[in-house]
């Protein structure tokens, strides 16, 4: 049941954000899936493996992937999907307790709490970066052909 739950919740907000980033009405849809894929993806991991850093990182290689494909498929941009779908993975609770840590002068968790954002961050901008790099060897594979 907290898996239903999970991909629910991810769908709706990835759902939320595309419209907010004025997605076209037909890529929507695809979109929400994108992120609630990724999402599942990042939370069984993470449940597995308890490394956020790991997680968050296959969480993106999947939204990346899944964007640049569905991408080919509707012949529309990639970043309609994944800009929209990285989102559930954004870590913006780490960042804001980081802040609250540094202001209330516990420095040590600050520092803690910061890497680890940062570590996650690098984590979803390498596994776009990787998708990305992925997705344009295989183009020039086939247009070699």
């Amino acid at each position: 049941m907290e898996i239903f739950k999970q991909f629910i919740f991810s769908f709706m907000s990835t759902i939320g954000f595309a419209v907010l980033f004025n997605s076209p009405k037909n890529s929507v849809i695809y979109a929400g899936l994108v992120g609630a894929i990724g999402w599942m993806l990042y939370y069984i991991t993470f449940m597995a493996t308890n490394n956020y850093v790991a997680a968050t990182f296959l969480g993106a290689l999947t939204v990346g992937l899944l964007g640049e494909a569905l991408a080919r498929k509707n012949k529309k941009p990639a970043t309609l999907y994944i800009t929209a779908g990285i989102i559930p993975l954004v870590p913006g609770a780490g960042a804001y307790y980081t802040m609250l840590h540094l202001i209330e002068n516990d420095f040590s968790s600050a520092a803690a709490k910061g890497v680890e954002t940062l570590f996650i961050a690098a984590a979803i901008s390498t596994g776009i970066i990787i998708s990305s790099i992925f997705s344009k060897s295989i183009k020039r594979v086939r247009q070699k052909d």
